[in-house]
């Protein structure tokens, strides 16, 4: 519809100049009496012409060279807005494109050839992922997903950190364990890790070697045991949600290869670094932020500043077009230090898009689960989806903005029931599936042959809401925002079950029933594509 009007306008400027002045933009009235798209162009050119807008919207009107085929009127409303209108059986196209094009609809080449690289999750080796891991794991992967279908090649990526402090505690805390387990009288730090995880490394130590890890440190076997263990739980629990990685990055490799001594003397040599009380702080002041920042202590450790500079620089040199990083809300006061960094590095930090996703709340029985990752009485992740099933986990984290802190509703999410969104919208694409099988059996075919039958209200608006899933694809992916998806197919899973209940299949006159079966498969077809954006099943059966 919105391709049909840009090529009218489009022809209009050659009668209309002053049409090449404005950007003409067409929205979806919020009420329907308004038509199926609307323009404000009249009112935009208003001041411009020194006119009033009806009368430019008159104007414009007469000039249209409409193809009554496709638009049944155009009308001028309110002080000076165009409302289309377009024909049933216009309309009513859709299902024959959508059943034309299969795999293709709602796809888009428009950033083909472009590379992007989605960083997520990232958590360092030191315990299972959380649910605000899972967050983040889902919104990371649906956007990865979203980029894909307009047209990008797609690097997923994990950025680690196996060394440092955190990693020399969990060390420690495992060799802590193993000594219990052998008996020795051991202080267990508050500092230590307390998760029932660790007793179980220390359990596999022990029947692998017995009592001969005594002398061994802390950050020997201890530290690597731990962390081997763990990585391998962490890719365990993102297969069960579907998400594999192309690329694990250790940032050990910064300091290996050099990276970060040559970001260093980068810094220095465009007078962007500095010595004081024993530290390099770096002068982010003359890069636009509101004070200088250490990014090496006084004790020759780098702030995190440094390393993540170094690898965002190697994300450019791999010839990223774009590069997504998802974190939560904690990062919300350090990745602006980041971008200035690169920037001052020479690198375009405009390709660099940083999400911040806001935490999550376990709710039961309208009760609040707390949480505390050290003291380790967390729900992960994997208990979470054990709990309610990969499908509900990946939809409800998809089902907010991820700018809003998310309540995930165990109670709402264990229903069977039409109130679980995940069960409405698998419903729906089941049923559709139900009664393909039933009108196969009933010796009923669909045809595109007779789609202006296809005028009902119900029958339309399901028609129209079609119509929209290219755009809200698109939209929803260059502004990352996974949960227009979900609004969007739950508007369609309602909108089917009111044409369900409103028209009849087996029964209806021979030709209506062809016509309302090939708009069932269309429906069926975006359900199950919106779906797999989303990374959610689309079962056959119920």
């Amino acid at each position: 519809m919105k391709e049909y009007l840009a090529r009218l306008f489009e022809q209009l400027k050659n009668n209309l100049n002053y049409l090449e002045e404005v950007e003409i933009s067409f929205n979806v009235p919020q009420n329907s009496v308004n038509g199926d798209y609307s323009t404000n162009v009249a009112m935009m050119l208003a001041k411009k012409l020194k006119r009033a807008p009806r009368e430019i919207a008159s104007e414009i009107v007469e000039n249209l060279q409409i193809d009554k085929n496709i638009l049944e009127k155009v009308e001028i409303a309110g002080a000076g807005f165009i409302n289309f209108f377009f024909t049933p059986s216009f309309v009513a196209g859709i299902t024959k494109t959508i059943l034309e094009k299969g795999e293709s609809f709602g796809r888009f080449d428009t950033y083909k050839g472009k590379k992007a690289n989605v960083e997520f999750v990232s958590a360092n080796p030191t315990g299972p992922l959380t649910v605000g891991h899972g967050r983040n794991a889902v919104l990371g992967d649906t956007i990865a997903n979203l980029l894909e279908w307009i047209g990008y090649e797609v690097d997923r990526e994990y950025y680690f950190n196996n060394a440092g402090r955190q990693m020399r505690v969990l060390g420690e805390s495992v060799k802590a364990r193993y000594l219990q387990l052998l008996g020795k009288e051991i202080d267990f730090k508050e500092e230590y890790y307390q998760g029932e995880y660790i007793i179980d490394i220390a359990k596999n130590l022990f029947e692998k070697h017995g009592d001969k890890l005594i002398d061994e440190p802390a950050e020997g076997i201890f530290k690597d045991e731990a962390e081997k263990e763990i990585f391998e739980n962490i890719k365990n629990t993102l297969r069960k949600i579907n998400i594999e990685f192309d690329t694990f990055f250790n940032e050990k490799s910064l300091y290996d290869s050099g990276k970060i001594d040559s970001v260093l003397k980068i810094f220095k040599e465009k007078k962007l670094s500095y010595e004081k009380d024993g530290a390099t702080w770096l002068k982010l002041t003359e890069l636009g932020q509101e004070q200088d920042k250490v990014i090496i202590k006084s004790t020759g450790e780098p702030t995190y500043r440094l390393p993540d500079i170094a690898y965002h620089s190697t994300k450019f040199e791999r010839g990223y077009d774009l590069m997504v990083d998802i974190f939560g809300s904690d990062h919300m006061a350090t990745y602006p230090d980041v971008l200035a960094g690169i920037e001052a590095l020479g690198f375009d930090k405009n390709k660099v898009k940083v999400i911040i996703h806001q935490f999550v709340t376990i709710m039961e029985n309208g009760e609040i689960i707390k949480m505390s990752t050290r003291k380790a009485n967390f729900v992960t992740l994997d208990e979470l989806i054990d709990e309610v099933g990969k499908d509900v986990v990946r939809y409800f984290f998809n089902m907010r903005s991820y700018s809003s802190h998310m309540n995930f509703d165990l109670t709402l999410a264990k229903k069977q029931s039409d109130e679980n969104p995940v069960f409405y919208l698998q419903y729906a694409h089941a049923r559709i599936s139900s009664i393909l099988r039933t009108v196969k059996d009933e010796g009923l075919q669909s045809s595109v042959e007779n789609l202006e039958l296809l005028n009902s209200e119900s029958e339309q608006n399901l028609l129209k809401h079609l119509h929209r899933f290219p755009d809200e694809v698109f939209y929803a992916a260059v502004n990352y925002e996974p949960h227009k998806i979900a609004n969007y197919l739950e508007q369609l899973a309602a909108l089917f079950h009111k044409f369900y209940t409103e028209c009849r299949i087996i029964g209806s006159e021979k030709k209506l029933a062809e016509a309302r079966l090939a708009l069932i498969i269309a429906t069926q077809t975006v359900l199950k594509k919106g779906l797999s954006i989303l990374g959610v099943s689309a079962p056959e059966r119920m």
